[in-house]
């Protein structure tokens, strides 16, 4: 019973390591957004100057992208599986789409 007590403590320790690592080693992102059925999931996020938005890919081995519309600001790589984040330092409203996949839009809206 004691091991069973210390392994379940040590993964939930690893488990909340996993769970607060990101790239900049910040909190955790104010936004998500799911790629998944050929979509952006929520298609719309609003987030304040200075916070992060993770998107994370997972359509069946689909390839997807995320790249700002305007003038590339953020350009994810090609992905079929993982995250990408991005830090927004200026307030503004940023449409993004998927290049494979130009019928899926997004966009985010970045208060003060």
């Amino acid at each position: 019973m004691k091991k069973l007590l210390i392994m379940v403590v040590a993964l939930a320790g690893l488990l909340g390591l996993t769970a607060c690592s990101g790239d900049s080693g910040s909190d955790a992102p104010a936004a998500t957004v799911r790629v998944e059925n050929m979509s952006y999931s929520p298609a719309s996020v609003t987030i304040k100057k200075g916070e992060t938005v993770e998107w994370i890919f997972d359509d069946n081995g689909l390839p997807h992208d995320v790249v700002e519309s305007t003038d590339e600001l953020f350009k994810s790589d090609l992905l079929t599986e993982g995250s990408y984040s991005f830090t927004f330092e200026e307030a503004g409203t940023f449409d993004y789409h998927c290049t494979p996949h130009p019928m899926m839009l997004g966009t985010v809206v970045v208060e003060e």
